[in-house]
């Protein structure tokens, strides 16, 4: 009997990147085992080899250890064509926009939920270091000092981040309402990130997860929606889906204003800055992943053909999105 060649995910069931990747590797039906990074022997070889310290590291069958999940998604894509999560040309950009918004944005909400709320912060903190009690309170350190990085330090912005979140599970549940996934018939990465949402957070630590429960249709769909059949299209470009108009709605209102603040924050050297979000001043850590992200957006829309570039750039800036397009079109 051949066995076929496995892929190991080194991650951690409170990571949500780790469950996001877990998730994407159900969708492809990628032979592979999920590792616990904690504890590992070989914890600092695997994190050499990776270049960080974050988890997850994904190591392929042909021994290459690989960190950042949404360029490990396009390989895997590559891979897998027939059961790819980023569709090809323009409703791949858009497909990327909505994962963008999850990914640097609703990620943000996590952490607050996780760290602000104390029944949930020591549930994650005692999970994460395995019982330690010491190495517990040394992660509760960390999620504060998070949020105040990303904008979630004042309780004003706690509560429209909170907000926020439910509008978008209102959205995903009428969406499932309708269609298989979020973005039609099909997974994308839209619903890998969602997933891994809700596996690692929102249905686990105990303060969001009395949120997610008033949605059943969301818990159901959260046991079962890797059981994929490989079957299913996703709702064309330039519409898509309900869910993800609203996404790209939020995205351009709360998320672009930071995202070009940061931008020209790290162009000036500073290591912070400050920007309008929910209607109220918010202090931001400039970070130099929101801005690698978005210009892995704008390569990914490079790529395409010109005439759909051209389509695809005159829909960014309908839709207020232009500062994701390629910096030779702005």
């Amino acid at each position: 009997m051949t066995v076929e060649p496995e892929y190991v995910l080194y991650g951690s069931h409170q990571s949500l990147f780790s469950r996001k990747l877990e998730a994407a590797l159900q969708f492809y039906g990628a032979p592979h085992r999920f590792v616990l990074k904690r504890g590992l022997a070989d914890a600092k070889a695997i994190e050499q080899r990776a270049g960080t310290h974050q988890v997850p590291v994904l190591q392929t069958p042909e021994n290459w250890m690989l960190s950042d999940t949404t360029p490990i998604l396009e390989l895997l894509d590559s891979r897998f064509p027939d059961r790819r999560l980023f569709p090809p040309g323009a409703l791949g950009v858009l497909t990327h926009l909505v994962e963008e918004f999850l990914d640097e944005w609703v990620a943000r909400t996590m952490v607050h939920y996780r760290w602000h709320y104390p029944h949930s912060a020591r549930m994650a903190s005692v999970a994460i270091a395995g019982g330690d009690e010491a190495q517990a309170e040394q992660v509760r350190g960390w999620g504060p000092r998070a949020s105040r990085a990303t904008g979630t330090e004042l309780p004003v912005h706690q509560r429209a981040a909170e907000d926020e979140y439910l509008r978008l599970l209102v959205a995903a549940d009428s969406q499932l309402a309708r269609t298989r996934y979020l973005l039609g018939d099909r997974p994308s990465a839209v619903d890998a990130m969602m997933l891994g949402g809700f596996r690692a957070h929102t249905l686990h630590d105990p303060d969001p997860k009395r949120v997610v429960e008033r949605f059943p249709r969301l818990v159901a769909w959260a046991t079962r929606a890797a059981d994929w059949n490989g079957r299913g299209e996703w709702e064309a470009f330039p519409r898509s889906t309900p869910f993800a108009r609203h996404v790209l709605t939020e995205l351009a209102a709360a998320y672009v204003p930071v995202v070009e603040a940061n931008a020209a924050a790290l162009a000036a050297g500073d290591k912070a800055f400050s920007v309008m979000t929910y209607g109220e001043p918010a202090s931001y850590l400039a970070r130099p992943y929101p801005e690698r992200s978005r210009r892995m957006v704008g390569a990914r829309i490079a790529r395409l053909p010109p005439e759909a570039r051209t389509a695809v750039e005159a829909w960014l800036a309908e839709h207020g999105l232009s500062t994701f397009a390629p910096a030779s079109s702005m």
